[in-house]
């Protein structure tokens, strides 16, 4: 599920961060649980929208696109 995450993170989520000045690195993947864990970095590290980016294209994104992705959390 890992490499699962990998892609969908460079194909879908890092080009549109990019465009913003931001990125995300993910810390870790739990299979058995379905948990994904990422930390915004970059412009997006601080801005003001970053639950929102985080809600709607990190999280939305990952649960769509990689089966067995139930939970994505934040790391600050």
């Amino acid at each position: 599920m890992r490499e699962d995450v990998e892609k969908v993170l460079n194909e879908y989520v890092r080009p549109r961060l990019a465009a913003d000045g931001g990125d995300v690195e993910l810390i870790d993947v739990d299979e058995k649980k379905g948990v994904v864990r990422v930390r915004l970095m970059g412009s997006c590290a601080s801005c003001p929208m970053s639950g929102l980016t985080f809600l709607s294209l990190v999280e939305a994104t990952l649960k769509k696109r990689v089966p067995g992705v139930k939970i994505v959390e934040p790391l600050m």
